[in-house]
């Protein structure tokens, strides 16, 4: 079992980076709804330590820190976009599918914010579930319904495309510009049918 999940990370490592970084909305409203700090502006008063405060605020840290490597899995994705692409094909047909940005915080970002987060047994089921959502996602090659590349001006559009050799159907395209029909964009592969895209 060990061995299969290995190999599944190692397999999907991109798809996964891009998944965590879909999540930063629900980690942020995480660390709002659980950050506990204590302040007392009266006579008296004393630190707490260190430890207190650390065990206060456990889930808080672990958003923060999923909060801080999705900033670096981003960085990473916009240097791997930013390398070589291939040569360009046209546009034959398009349509804006960004509304999948929507499904993705209505299904599942917003019911999850509702867990009670002060009880460990929801904490760890809040847990097994974006494992599994996750698991889905990469698998069924959803992981670009990413309600965070929305946030940061990209589009999806699922188009049609004339390749040099081939036209290729129904494939997923994300862009930070906004495409139309007829344009020939350059492309990078993140999986067989989802392609990030810039015009020449």
């Amino acid at each position: 079992m060990v061995v299969i999940i290995i190999k599944f990370i190692k397999e999907n490592w991109d798809k996964i980076e891009i998944y965590i970084i879909s999540l930063w909305l629900l980690f942020f409203l995480i660390i709002v709804l659980t950050i506990n700090v204590p302040i007392y502006f009266g006579r008296g008063w004393a630190f707490i330590g260190i430890t207190k405060l650390f065990k206060m605020n456990i889930v808080a840290l672990f958003s923060i820190s999923f909060l801080i490597i999705g900033f670096i899995f981003y960085s990473r994705f916009k240097y791997k976009m930013g390398g070589s692409q291939r040569t360009a094909f046209k546009i034959t047909k398009i349509q804006n599918v960004n509304f999948e940005h929507l499904t993705f915080i209505a299904t599942y970002i917003i019911p999850l914010i509702a867990f009670d987060l002060s009880k460990t047994r929801f904490v760890i089921v809040l847990s097994l579930i974006l494992i599994i959502i996750g698991m889905i996602y990469v698998k069924t090659n959803i992981f670009y319904a990413n309600p965070s590349l929305a946030l940061l001006g990209y589009h999806i559009y699922r188009v049609d495309g004339m390749f040099r050799t081939e036209e290729r159907k129904e494939i997923i395209v994300i862009s930070r510009q906004r495409l139309t029909l007829g344009m020939n964009v350059r492309y990078k592969k993140l999986d067989d049918k989802i392609y990030f895209v810039r015009v020449e």
